[in-house]
């Protein structure tokens, strides 16, 4: 079985038409909903299912489009009404094709708050609505560079509740609002930052069991791995590869070579197999023929990897880290 960890959901236009309209007004007019029925929510991830049929993809997680999850907007409560509209949606699809989708949820974060402010809609996502796993921005602000890094305890309230519901959260930035870079570019700087900020905090001695997992491969750092090295042999500090093996990784990156380095780097038991299909690497190879984020044959061409290491990739890595997915048929669930 393979289970693509990162997805994000097709929803249809009507939740970000309602996303506009809270932006324009502010709120002023209430909470109201999106103006579409849930028929249509549920047919709006059709061509959806048949991309993942085409890549050999059994079942995806999928989350909402961070880009899109309007964190740095004002005032708060409009975040997380549309946050909250979002996972009713991503709870629907689930719901219609449990087989294909497992939900994951947005956190309605926002620019300059707690996020002990989320926690509300965590513990309905994942008590009330079964979902298996959260997104986590590490950059609410979207680019205003005041939030702390994930490793000050700013964030323990949320380590805390993700602890306790044993639910696992991807480290995914959202919009950005610098003038700097683009969305797209600031997810690998927010990637990186939230690495090496955790590798030289506390955080996984105060929450041993936190299971946090860096999307696209790490950002930079796996790359840039023998600078992170260096400083901590010269610091005399635990050895960086030790402390980077306390987290997760997904294989959201559209070259063999990256996927094939960041498996060596941080090895195939830290792994788990993502596409983030259909998105940003939906895009035709014309070397070859193939589509940039069809990445399940990547992954079966590696020839040092064994076929455990694989099957831990492409699914039994993620069932140790999601442990709420519905296990396999003939499994029992403890």
């Amino acid at each position: 079985m393979v289970i693509d960890i990162h997805g994000h959901v097709s929803a249809p236009l009507e939740l970000y038409a309602y996303q506009a309209q809270l932006i324009a007004s502010r709120g002023f007019h209430g909470k109201g909903k999106p103006a579409v029925d849930e028929e249509k929510i549920v047919t709006a991830c059709g061509a959806h299912i048949e991309i993942l049929k085409r890549l050999r993809i059994d079942m995806q997680l999928i989350s909402p489009r961070p880009f899109a999850m309007m964190h740095s907007q004002q005032p708060e409560k409009i975040v997380h009404w549309f946050i909250e509209h979002a996972n009713d949606m991503i709870a629907l699809q689930a719901k219609a094709y449990p087989d294909v989708f497992a939900p994951v949820c947005g956190l309605p974060q926002c620019a300059g708050v707690s996020p002990a402010n989320t926690l509300a809609e965590l513990e309905r996502c994942v008590r009330d609505l079964g979902f298996v796993g959260c997104v986590l921005n590490p950059d609410p602000g979207e680019g205003d560079g005041l939030t702390p890094p994930l490793g000050d305890e700013f964030w323990y309230p949320l380590y805390e509740k993700l602890v306790e519901l044993d639910t696992p959260a991807l480290i995914h930035s959202a919009g950005c609002r610098s003038q700097r870079e683009s969305y797209s570019g600031h997810f690998i700087t927010e990637e990186s930052i939230a690495i090496l900020s955790l590798v030289e905090s506390r955080v996984f001695d105060d929450f041993p069991t936190l299971q946090l997992i860096v999307s696209h491969g790490g950002g930079s750092v796996p790359y840039q791995i023998g600078r992170w090295r260096a400083q901590r042999i010269q610091k005399g500090a635990e050895p960086f590869d030790v402390s980077l093996r306390k987290m997760w990784f997904d294989t959201v990156l559209y070259n063999p070579e990256s996927v094939d380095l960041l498996l060596r780097i941080v090895g195939p038991d830290r792994c788990l197999f993502g596409t983030e299909t259909p998105g940003i690497g939906s895009a035709l190879d014309p070397e070859s023929g193939r589509f940039l984020d069809d990445l399940r044959p990547v992954v079966e061409e590696i020839p040092w990897l064994t076929d455990a290491q694989r099957a831990d990739v492409f699914e039994g890595n993620a069932r140790k880290v999601f442990t709420r997915l519905a296990p396999r048929q003939g499994e029992t669930q403890t």
